[in-house]
């Protein structure tokens, strides 16, 4: 028996590779299908079954494409109702790979198909669960994510108590916990920069498994503190449930290598957007103007998705030469099939053909802490998220979070200058940039964020509710 971890940073998910005497099996796979069947071949088995922990919101999942590919089996836990051919088990079922079994237990409440996934080894012992979102390390799923559903989120928590305590908790310590997502993802609260553990410990330290806590108890703590889901959550739910374009012609159709003239003309389009993917050195220095930056070697799908509301949206791309079918690849991730093509030559080619850019002004953490302390006012905007900034924030300044800047960029006023910082600077960045392609005058951000700003002497507050703009 052989079990591998295939964990993608940006998204923090976690797909699986389940082997046994010859036969394989994927759990909760990303779009792409190459790296699934690369291992298989390797390895010198065959992909038998692709399973499905539940219909995933912040990814789009690789399922259909990967069974299209390998003749594998798509397997859905009880109450699943995909809108293609699945085999839907039951719960309690056996499913034999090679000398191992894998039992379906459905345990609903982050949505009602939600299943864990029991893996019995060759002498018949129970080895490791695979729980998606059901169960995470230090955390639960949050129950506000289902395909549209008649039952509020308290309904789908308490659904969650239930499929913990009967299905989760009887299991024996030593069973091995493999979550659908590690620190980072939208889909839980809490969750530990750690990607397994014994169920034991999880027992132990894991609030919502704490033996002590009532049904009520349990509602109240994983529905307290939620904030609305990014807008594409329930898209790429469909998504997964109804089917979606295979990723081999997105690829095609987005590797496009587009001449200046090209790319100016198509920039015009009504509906168009252009994102700059290159680092944050390189776009403050020069951009196409309009370009938002969403940096390819941040959390980038995540921020596309959190901030373009439409999934048919066409992209055209600035991107660093060699990193094109990266770009493609995970804008497809979460349901963004619709590049158009890439500015041939980059940034380069722009500049050289006389066309005008944009550049990005910025202003060090001291330099801004000196004008303070001197008597200048400035209108200082935090984009980080209501509780990083209700932990800790530099006096004066307003939360203005970029989650929700579509929603509330009428609330500045275009013709003042705005100082802009995140924790880092990724988010400023991006921030500043949707500002400049709505007409405001010139941002400034913030070098290094937060993490530059505590170092200085200006005051800060710490854990108060936030002052937002919301």
């Amino acid at each position: 028996m052989y079990v591998e971890q295939l964990y993608t940073g940006c998204l923090a998910e976690a797909a699986y590779y389940i082997e046994s005497n010859g036969e394989a099996a994927i759990i909760d796979p990303l779009r792409e299908s190459e790296p699934y069947i690369s291992l298989a071949d390797s390895r010198g088995a065959k992909i038998k079954y692709i399973f499905e922990t539940h219909f995933h919101a912040d990814f789009v999942s690789g399922h259909i494409d990967l069974a299209k590919k390998t003749g594998a089996k798509i397997v859905f836990g009880p109450t699943a109702s995909p809108n293609y051919d699945a085999y839907v088990a039951k719960d309690g079922e056996m499913l034999p790979l090679g000398d191992v079994q894998i039992k379906v237990l459905h345990t609903p409440g982050h949505t009602m198909e939600s299943s864990t996934f029991l893996l019995i080894d060759e002498q018949g012992n129970e080895n490791s669960i695979f729980t998606g979102d059901t169960l995470f390390i230090g955390d639960v799923g949050r129950p506000d994510l289902a395909v549209k559903s008649d039952l509020s989120r308290e309904d789908l928590a308490g659904y969650l108590f239930d499929s913990l305590r009967n299905k989760i908790i009887p299991l024996a310590d030593e069973v091995i916990v493999y979550p659908g997502h590690g620190a980072g993802s939208a889909c839980g609260k809490m969750m530990s920069k750690e990607t397994t553990d014994t169920l034991g410990n999880q027992k132990k330290f894991n609030y919502a498994l704490r033996a002590d806590m009532t049904r009520e108890d349990f509602v109240k703590a994983v529905t307290d503190g939620l904030v609305a889901p990014p807008q594409y959550f329930p898209k790429n739910a469909v998504l997964n449930r109804m089917g979606y374009e295979s990723i081999d012609e997105v690829m095609t159709r987005g590797l496009v290598m587009l001449e200046v003239n090209e790319f100016a003309k198509m920039s015009e389009e009504k509906g168009t957007v252009v994102i700059d993917t290159r680092s944050e050195k390189d776009f403050v220095r020069g951009f196409v103007p309009g370009a938002y930056y969403m940096g390819i070697d941040g959390s980038f799908a995540t921020w596309v998705g959190t901030l373009i509301d439409d999934l048919q949206t066409p992209f055209l791309v600035v991107a660093d030469e060699g990193r094109e079918e990266e770009v493609v690849t995970r804008l497809a991730r979460v349901g963004y099939d619709h590049v158009v093509g890439f500015l041939k030559g980059g940034l380069e080619a722009w500049k050289a053909s006389g066309r005008p850019f944009n550049t990005l002004p910025e202003v060090t953490a001291a330099d801004l802490a000196c004008e303070i302390r001197a008597g200048n006012s400035f209108n200082v905007l935090d984009v980080r998220k209501e509780s990083e900034y209700a932990s800790q924030h530099i006096d004066s300044f307003i939360n203005f979070p970029l989650d929700f800047i579509n929603q509330n960029i009428d609330q500045l006023d275009p013709s003042q200058t705005y100082y802009v910082h995140c924790a880092g600077g990724y988010r400023s960045l991006i921030a500043s940039s949707i500002m400049m392609a709505r007409g405001f005058a010139t941002p400034v951000n913030i070098l290094e964020g937060y993490r530059a700003l505590v170092q200085t002497d200006l005051p800060t507050t710490d854990y108060v509710q936030p002052t937002t703009m919301l």
